[in-house]
């Protein structure tokens, strides 16, 4: 399985996950607080910066957005058809800000140091008996691996293309699944290598 982790020792890596998590947290919240281009425009350029500040590998992990652009494309023409196109083209940077945020914690966050910033949020479960750090490392692990799911999307959709001339069809469900479920298992391993939900947990 591809490594979603990026090794390195660069700016981004040394600030704490709890603040790079808050960060996108409530940076998320004020995009969905506004309509103006320019704002989503200035938030893109900065996010593509960050990218670029981690040299070749942070460029590389650009092609996530490639597994975004039929969703984008799909997004821009219900705006075009409904006479919405400048809130469509709102929509897309929005949605391309908040993938590439969510992408650039996780690969420059270490799974432990996201879990401990995560485990807080689930403390109180202890007080009833229940342990906190299974839902806490659910919720990571949704962090973790939701960027990388559509990275491989996006690379399915490119052979897909490269075999057949057509630009997505909805046979890629079914090795798109099977990726997923290959993927599962080997976090499972992982996780079961190193004690289960209790052990450590994967990079």
């Amino acid at each position: 399985m591809m490594s979603v982790y990026l090794s390195g020792q660069s700016w981004a890596h040394r600030l704490p996950a709890g603040l790079k998590l808050l960060v996108v947290a409530i940076g998320s919240l004020l995009l969905f607080k506004t309509q103006t281009i320019w704002v989503f425009l200035v938030c893109f350029a900065a996010v593509l910066a960050a990218y670029v500040s981690l040299g070749r590998g942070g460029v590389e992990r650009l092609r996530l957005l490639k597994g975004l652009s039929i969703f984008l494309a799909a997004i821009l023409a219900l705006h075009w058809l409904s006479g919405t196109v400048m809130e469509g083209i709102a929509a897309v940077l929005r949605l391309c800000v908040m993938v590439l945020a969510a992408s650039f914690v996780s690969m420059t966050t270490r799974m432990d140091d996201m879990l401990a910033a995560v485990m807080p949020l689930f403390r109180p479960l202890e007080w009833l008996g229940f342990s906190a750090r299974k839902p806490a490392l659910g919720v990571t692990l949704v962090l973790r691996f939701a960027p990388h799911l559509i990275e491989i999307f996006g690379m399915l959709r490119e052979a897909f293309q490269a075999r057949t001339g057509q630009k997505t069809s909805w046979r890629l469900i079914a090795p798109f699944a099977l990726q997923a479920l290959k993927m599962s298992d080997n976090v499972s391993e992982a996780l079961a290598a190193r004690g289960g939900s209790e052990g450590m947990a994967p990079r």
